[in-house]
């Protein structure tokens, strides 16, 4: 570890973002080294004193739009790095020449990868089918639409007017797929797009469309768990909406959103959890959650709306 190393990470140790390794390995430099112990103690300083400063309260729909850019510009981020480490081959010798682990790797992948490719072509012959279909088709039978023939999802449009929903995904090559979302192979794709964690875009989608199907168990599980892990609240928003419409009749509903509700970070997607738990407010548990929230919540909005909510409730004897 060096100084400069300190200096672009001091932040991150500050605000205990640092993995513990490297935590430790920061604190057993600065004991050695006045220069970084200084400018560790200074952004303590500095932090301190913000902290102590009032905090303005946001609106919920300015926080949730920033956050959806910001996670929307990591995204791409992460993936223009990966694409530039992918197509530049002065990256690949350099990680092949200091990483002998990295090329023995790369050696199995592509054993594999031509061991795999011999079976599909002998495979296709005993079918009649070529090896590598047409750029864009239909899929028209449910072992098209198989995830382990799936390499992600491109978009999802909905036709206007009807039922129908139109989804490119990757295969060998990209493939689109037209038909009825009631129809399971169609619903098997946005299951899986509700997981691409390459395009939040895609996950709006088709959480917004599966949201249409919230009384199917699979449908549920998926959208609770959107709400509870992903990333993005635009999708958790959207899991939100899909769930207001059965949280009356499921008890795992209503615990997720009571979860979202006290821990979400977004204060959008905490307050479009309160309106949720609107139809079962009486219950118990909830009642219990919001007047801990009436009491104690920092959010002001939060916290007025709680005690709203439960001035519309009867009085307990």
């Amino acid at each position: 570890m060096n100084c400069e190393w300190v200096k672009e990470n001091v932040i991150l140790y500050v605000y205990d973002e640092l993995a513990d390794d490297s935590r430790i390995e920061m604190e057993q430099h600065a004991e050695h080294c006045p220069a970084c112990a200084k400018e560790i103690a200074v952004t303590r300083a500095f932090h301190q004193e913000m902290s102590q400063r009032p905090q303005l309260e946001l609106s919920p729909n300015f926080l949730a739009s920033s956050r959806m850019r910001l996670s929307e510009a990591l995204e791409t981020t992460e993936q223009t790095r990966w694409r530039k480490w992918i197509v530049d081959p002065a990256e690949w010798l350099r990680q092949l020449r200091f990483s002998p682990a990295l090329a023995s790797a790369i050696l199995i992948i592509g054993f594999a990868g031509g061991t795999l490719t011999a079976w599909q072509i002998a495979s296709n012959r005993g079918t009649g089918e070529s090896p590598i279909g047409p750029s864009v088709r239909t899929s028209n039978t449910p072992s098209d639409s198989n995830e382990a023939n799936i390499a992600g999802i491109h978009s999802i449009v909905p036709i206007d007017g009807s039922n129908n929903v139109e989804i490119t995904y990757d295969k060998l090559v990209p493939t689109t797929a037209k038909g009825d979302i009631n129809d399971p192979r169609i619903q098997q794709l946005l299951l899986l797009a509700s997981r691409s964690q390459a395009n939040s875009g895609v996950r709006i989608d088709s959480v917004n469309l599966l949201s249409q199907k919230s009384d199917e168990n699979s449908v549920r599980e998926v959208l609770m768990s959107a709400l509870r892990y992903d990333k993005n609240p635009g999708v958790r928003l959207k899991a939100l909406q899909g769930l207001k419409e059965v949280i009356k009749g499921d008890t795992r509903v209503r615990d997720a959103v009571l979860e979202a509700l006290m821990h979400d970070g977004n204060s959008g997607v905490r307050a479009e959890a309160l309106r949720t738990l609107q139809p079962v407010k009486a219950d118990t548990s909830v009642r219990v959650t919001l007047e801990e929230l009436a009491r104690n919540d920092k959010n002001a909005y939060i916290k007025l709306e709680s005690e709203r909510m439960l001035g519309t409730l009867p009085q307990l004897q």
